[in-house]
Parts: structure tokens; sequence; C-alpha cells
């Protein structure tokens, strides 16, 4: 966390011009990819600034942004990196939305509402011909005019391939297959909606409980574990899902998406409407 980088400043002529004066602050700095929130008098928008190898991944997101008619975006060069401007996207998380869930404090309409809510868009995403390739608990954003989905980083129209390797995003989120990719190769490995799917059951049983959906303590893999231990045990099914279903009416749909076969896993579509036929 730091100071805005004075050579980055278009970025915030950029932001100024949607928001007026701004007023900024540091959301997240990492591997490369740093978030400010830019706010003033006539909005609010989210700078990202992305430098090293994190600068090629900004370039790709933006790009994405550029295609999707829900979203817009602006971007540039300076000298250390990429830099874009997209809306700030006001609303609570997924995660957030099931945080009453995960304490036993009721909120199991809303977090339905959510669930749904979330498989729409990845739907509606996949139809128009897209991979997202990183769902996560907090990349839904549930605003007044639906789901917006985040960080397309990793995400693909159906038939291109926008990068040279793809390692995987969240480890414990990777469907088997696409895990088996990974390690076997060739590369570039695709994302795919698929893996997408199983994705987002995945996020979607992590909302409930509060843990990622494989029990690694059950066969011997410790919080230390390197991801490409993980990954290896992912690949060949080599790790049982968890036991913990504090909503079995929901999670019964879940797992059975997690243990599907690709082939025989339905699509975010079909999933929406299993989710919707859970009696909260």
């Amino acid at each position: 966390m730091g100071e805005f980088p004075p050579d980055a400043a278009a970025a915030l002529k950029a932001a100024e011009a949607r928001c007026g004066p701004l007023e900024l602050e540091e959301i997240s700095d990492r591997r490369g990819s740093a978030v400010w929130k830019a706010s003033g008098p006539q909005g609010v928008v989210s700078v990202k600034l992305g430098t090293g190898e994190a600068a090629e991944v900004t370039v790709r997101e933006a790009s994405v942004l550029e295609q999707l008619p829900k979203y817009t975006v602006t971007a540039g060069r300076f000298d250390n990196g990429v830099w874009c401007v997209t809306p700030w996207l006001v609303g609570p998380s997924t995660w957030d939305v099931f945080r009453p869930v995960r304490k036993d404090a009721g909120g199991r309409s809303e977090a339905l509402e959510a669930a749904v809510g979330l498989c729409r868009a990845v739907a509606d995403l996949h139809e128009a011909g897209w991979v997202h390739g990183d769902l996560q608990p907090q990349h839904g954003i549930h605003t007044e005019d639906g789901v917006r989905l985040l960080d397309f980083a990793w995400s693909r129209r159906v038939g291109v391939t926008p990068w040279r390797r793809f390692d995987g995003t969240m480890i414990h989120l990777t469907a088997p297959e696409l895990a088996a990719r990974i390690i076997n190769g060739p590369q570039p490995v695709d994302t795919t909606q698929t893996a997408d799917v199983h994705a987002l059951a995945g996020t979607l049983w992590t909302c409930v409980t509060g843990k990622w959906p494989l029990d690694y303590e059950a066969v011997g893999i410790g919080k230390g574990a390197s991801v490409e231990a993980m990954r290896t045990a992912i690949a060949h099914r080599a790790v049982p899902m968890s036991t913990v279903m504090p909503w079995p009416a929901l999670q019964a749909r879940l797992r059975y998406v997690l243990l599907a076969a690709p082939d025989d896993r339905p699509t975010a579509a079909e999933l929406t409407e299993l989710v919707e036929a859970v009696d909260g």
C-alpha cells in the first residue's frame, strides 16, 4: 500500500473526467496489480494499475471489458505498466450476502436470491460466447441493476486463446479436468464454460459454509501444502468433498455439480434452475 504513482497521472485524469475532483482510497495491491477507489462529486470509479507481469493481465482484462455490453472501460499505458478505469460497482459481493447464513442468523431467502442472480449472470456470459475463468465468492457484485461480475483477466471468448500460458487461478475452485490439463499440457491451456460451472458451484458452497468444498485434511494435505500438490490431488479426484452440510437442500445440488464428470455437469443456465428450485 502506498502513494499513487505519479507516472500514471493519465489514469487520474480519466477518472477525474468522470467523477470531478477526486479522493483516492487504495483497496488492494498484490502481485503487481493495484486497485484504487476514486470518488468525486459526479461519481465513483475503480482505477486498476498493472505492472510487471500484471501489465499483460490488465491489458487482457481491459480488452474483455471493452467487448462486454454492460461494462465500460478507459485504458492506457504509463512508464511502468498499464492502467484501466471502470465504474465502481455498488453493492455486496455474493460472499457478503451469505454472511448471515454462515453465522446461522437467517438470511436464506436473500442468499438464495443472490445465488440465482449469480448463476444467471454466468449463464448470460456463457450464452454471449464467453468463459469467465476466475469465478470466486468475491467476484459477483449484487447491484441495483443486477449481478455484475468482476476480474475478467482470465476470461476469453470461445474459440480465442488470448494468453501464452495458463497455470490456473483459485486452486480450491479448479475443476479436476482443468487441473489435469495444466499438469499434462500442452500449453496454452484454455479455460472452459464447464470448468466455470464447477467453480460457480464451489463458490456457492464456500459462501454457505465459509470453507472450501474439498476436505484436504482427510487425505493429509495441510495448510502449508503447495499449489502443485493440491492441483495433482484435485486432478486425480483424490480429495473427498467436505461433509459439512448446514444447508442440505442447496448443497445437495451443488455437490452433484462438483462431483459430476465434465460431460455430465449442468450448464450455468441449468444450474440456475436447480438453485431456483431449492426450498429455502
